[in-house]
């Protein structure tokens, strides 16, 4: 189950694919989000280069099936994707306008590994309020268009554990282990760059010579489930390039 939380966010599922726009704060401020499937890599303390990415999971509205769903999913809303414990998941961010998201499950970040919270946090900005000043990451989001995929959960600079299901109940999940609850979910947060910022980068790219376009393509090399942290992988979180006010 899939929320995301932004006021002024219009939300579109097409294709498989989250489109989220914010039309108040300008025309280009758009992104998809693509939820893909992948291949579960071995739990066994090893580091794995990225595995291939095998196609988009099925994306649907929880509200489609609200007669044969569990009342609390009704309540969360949002979508909703099968997932075997067999596969594992990665999100692949497309959008050229900058965005801040932050990505929890079951209300912890993972990025930062800390209880979830709304707004955005860097240690840089708040360095007497970190919670923990050792962790291999310094901010507890990601941003695009930087960022294009993220496969898991953060445990040290350059290195994730994937996003694979796990049944809720049975003290497997990523919450159960730190939190001790079953909130389940994926969770979204997304802040777009302010709309004069953006002008500005604008002006400095038409200054810029131009260069022929080349494709480019980025690949990832039932009861009720929540995400758990899986297999090691090597996978770099880039720092926010952008100030704090932008």
């Amino acid at each position: 189950m899939v929320t995301i939380n932004q006021k002024d966010t219009m939300i579109e599922l097409r294709n498989d694919c989250l489109k989220i726009a914010f039309p108040e704060i300008h025309p280009d401020a758009k992104a998809h989000i693509h939820f893909k499937r992948t291949l579960r890599i071995p739990d066994d303390g090893s580091t794995y280069p990225l595995p291939p990415g095998l196609g988009n999971f099925q994306l649907r509205h929880i509200e489609d099936y609200a007669d044969s769903l569990p009342s609390h999913w009704l309540e969360k809303g949002g979508v909703m994707m099968p997932m075997y414990q067999s596969e594992a998941l990665w999100l692949n961010f497309d959008g050229d306008y900058p965005m801040a998201i932050k990505i929890g499950t079951g209300k912890i970040n993972a990025i930062s590994g800390e209880s979830w919270c709304k707004g955005l946090r860097r240690q840089k900005d708040n360095p007497r309020t970190w919670q923990n000043p050792d962790y291999a990451q310094d901010q507890d989001y990601l941003v695009i268009p930087e960022q294009p995929w993220l496969d898991g959960y953060c445990v040290e600079r350059g290195v994730i554990r994937q996003f694979v299901a796990q049944p809720m109940g049975q003290g497997y999940t990523v919450e159960e282990q730190l939190r001790g609850t079953t909130e389940g979910g994926l969770q979204i947060e997304v802040f777009p760059m302010k709309a004069a910022r953006w002008e500005t980068i604008l002006k400095k790219r038409a200054m810029r010579p131009t260069f022929e376009d080349r494709p480019f393509v980025c690949e990832s090399n039932c009861p009720e489930m929540g995400l758990a942290a899986g297999g090691r992988m090597k996978q770099e979180i880039y720092r926010d390039p952008y100030r704090a006010e932008d």
